[in-house]
Parts: C-alpha cells; sequence; structure tokens
C-alpha cells in the first residue's frame, strides 16, 4: 500500500471537550473526540476510517483476549508557543511498532496508515492538545488479533487503532525503587524487546508487592542470576556514576529500545557526559553509592519522559538520595522539555509537524 491513503473521516456530532479541563488532567482517563480504526482482512488493509471515539464490538471467541496476539506504542505530540503541534520522534515509535508486530506474528501496519492517519486524527482534535506546562497529547497506536476462533495459530485478521489522550505529568514526585529479585520481566530469547501487552500484564503482580512494601516500582533484574539491572518499570533506567552516566544495552533483546532513552544518550552527550551502554551488575551500583560515586539515577519513558529516582533498595541495603541537589537530571528534563514544546531549536530533527 503506498501513496496517499483514503481515510474515510466522520466527525462527532458534538465535541466533549467543552465540559473538559485539560490541567493536571489524569494520564490515560480522559479520551479525545474521534479515533482511528482499521482492519486486515485477507492479506491487507481495508475500511481506514476516522470516526468518533466509541465502544467496540468484539466476538468473546476474538483471538487477542485468549492468545495474547496484541502490541501497542506510546507517543506524545506537543503545543508549541507558537501554537504549532508537534509531535515527538514518531517515526521512531512506528519502526518499532513493526518490530513488535513481526515478533508477535502480526502484519506489518504501512506507514500510510500509520504516519497520515495520526496526523490526520490529530489535526481534527487538534484542540485538545494542552498548553499548560508538563502537559502533552498522549498518542496510543495498537494493534490486535481478531480472529472469531479458539485455537493456537496467528489470527488472519487484525485491527488497527489510534486513540489520542490529553495528559499531565506521569510521576509527579520523586519515586522509591525497590530491586526485584524473585520476578523477571524479560529473558533472552523472549519479548522483552517488545511492545507487547503480556509484557505489561506480567509486571502488575510483581510491582503490587513492591508497593505493599511502600516503593512505587521495581528495578528487574536478570532472569539467570538476578544480579545484572534492567528497567524500571515500564522505563529505561540511567546511573550517574562520576562523570559517566551508565545504562544497560540492548544486546540480550531484553530491554525496550526507548524513544526517549535514545534522546537521553544524545543530550548527555552534548552535555559533555560519558555515555556507557553496557551490562551493570548491581554490585557496581551499590559500590558506588558507599564510596559517594553514585549521583543520580532516573528513568526515561514516552509516558514520563524523565522520572527522578529518591530511593533504591537492594536487599536490606538502602540508597538515598538528595533529589534537590541533582544537576544532570533536572537539565535533561528541562531540555527536552523545551525541545519538544518548541522553545529551543530542534537540532536532531526530532519534531513531526501535524
Amino acid at each position: 500500500m503506498t501513496g496517499t491513503m483514503d481515510i474515510q473521516v466522520t466527525k462527532a456530532e458534538q465535541s466533549r471537550l467543552a465540559g473538559t479541563s485539560l490541567e493536571n488532567i489524569p494520564f490515560g482517563k480522559c479520551f479525545t473526540d474521534h479515533m482511528l480504526e482499521a482492519d486486515f482482512e485477507n492479506g491487507e488493509w481495508k475500511n481506514v476510517e476516522i470516526k468518533p471515539y466509541q465502544p467496540l464490538l468484539i466476538s468473546p471467541s476474538c483471538a487477542a483476549l485468549h492468545y495474547g496476539q496484541a502490541i501497542f506504542e506510546g507517543i506524545k505530540a506537543y503545543r508549541s508557543a507558537n501554537g504549532d503541534i508537534n509531535i515527538f520522534r514518531p517515526m521512531d515509535n512506528f519502526r518499532r511498532f513493526n518490530k513488535s508486530a513481526e515478533r508477535m506474528q502480526m502484519p506489518e501496519v504501512p506507514k500510510e496508515i500509520f504516519m497520515d492517519g495520526m496526523a490526520r486524527l490529530i489535526e481534527l482534535d487538534k484542540k485538545w492538545v494542552p498548553s499548560f506546562e508538563d502537559h502533552s497529547l498522549y498518542i496510543r497506536p495498537f494493534m490486535f488479533a481478531s480472529d472469531e476462533v479458539i485455537g493456537v495459530k496467528p489470527s488472519d485478521s487484525y485491527k488497527f487503532l489510534i486513540l489520542l489522550s490529553p495528559t499531565g505529568p506521569y510521576y509527579a514526585a520523586p519515586m522509591k525503587i525497590y530491586v526485584e529479585e524473585k520476578y523477571v520481566r524479560a529473558v533472552e530469547g523472549g519479548v522483552g524487546f517488545a511492545k507487547n501487552a503480556g509484557n505489561y500484564g506480567a509486571v502488575m503482580h510483581p510491582t503490587a508487592e513492591a508497593r505493599k512494601k511502600g516503593y512505587d516500582q521495581v528495578l528487574w533484574t536478570d532472569a539467570h542470576e538476578h544480579r545484572y539491572v534492567q528497567e524500571i518499570g515500564t522505563m529505561n533506567v540511567f546511573f550517574v556514576i562520576g562523570n559517566k552516566a551508565i545504562t544497560p544495552n540492548l544486546d540480550q533483546g531484553t530491554i525496550l529500545d526507548g524513544v526517549t532513552r535514545n534522546s537521553t544518550i544524545v543530550l548527555l552527550k552534548e552535555m559533555g557526559l560519558m555515555v556507557e551502554e553496557r551490562p551493570i551488575p548491581i554490585e557496581e551500583i551499590t559500590e558506588a553509592y558507599r564510596s559517594g560515586q553514585l549521583k543520580e539515577v532516573f528513568g526515561t519513558g514516552t509516558a514520563a519522559t524523565v522520572s527522578l529516582i529518591r530511593e533504591l533498595r537492594y536487599k536490606d541495603f538502602t540508597m538515598s538520595f538528595d533529589t534537590n541537589q541533582w544537576k544532570v537530571t533536572p537539565a535533561i528534563k528541562a531540555r527536552m522539555t523545551a525541545i519538544k514544546e518548541g522553545r529551543e531549536p530542534d537540532a536532531h530533527g526530532w519534531l513531526y509537524k501535524v
């Protein structure tokens, strides 16, 4: 499928925006007036349309409900000071979406549906893009198997949709993190690098256990030794040790290739820090803390952007940080936000204007 996509548009009779405040809006609970929907049937994409936001009619035998063939992406759009609306690095999400689709034996979504459809949808609902500080329009493309059959095999039909959700800050305060040694998020040869639904369903119990202990999220470790750190919750993680920023490498396929992670690496280098992507044993983290070399710990992700970590607990050892004294993490967060909101030049071509 090439060329300009013919997308049928049915507008909502009345916008729900009139009675909605876009300030301090909670993440993922409010949706705009329209959504994009497309079907994959008989080996081709069809029925591409933008229509009023509405429930889906799904058979109880829908394959995705039984066997988990479902993937998604998270992207954000921002309103700049001059009123322009820019999407942050959507082509990277588009490529990662189709990488996830390949791993889950699902069809590739064409650029004309993913990118053009997204732009058309945001243009239609552009009044929903907040203009407040630390606010954005969260974009959720997702795809799921839609065969009405019970049987363990790849589906022959799929639905692809894009939803839009105005949102405020995801993590408002610095977090407390528990180093997980029993449960695992991903293993080599598995699907840790993909944004499939099962990855997120599987982390809910360990996260709930950590919260009972007074922590916000867990720092995952490897499945073999529970020694090498991987991700924090649904975020990539960075450790500032001395004049270096260190983050786990992606070689094992257990860690998501985060768009915000990649952007952070670029900005850290521009700030003059050395960046190392490599396996990181938890003992290195604790030893750096004891020696006073572990300066900052932070997470990165589309929803959270950059999140400060004020406490990290490994076994009975607690590492506490005075985030008010930090320099690197606040600077990265401020600069990235300034680029997204058009207050600093987009030197890397990260913004996609709607």
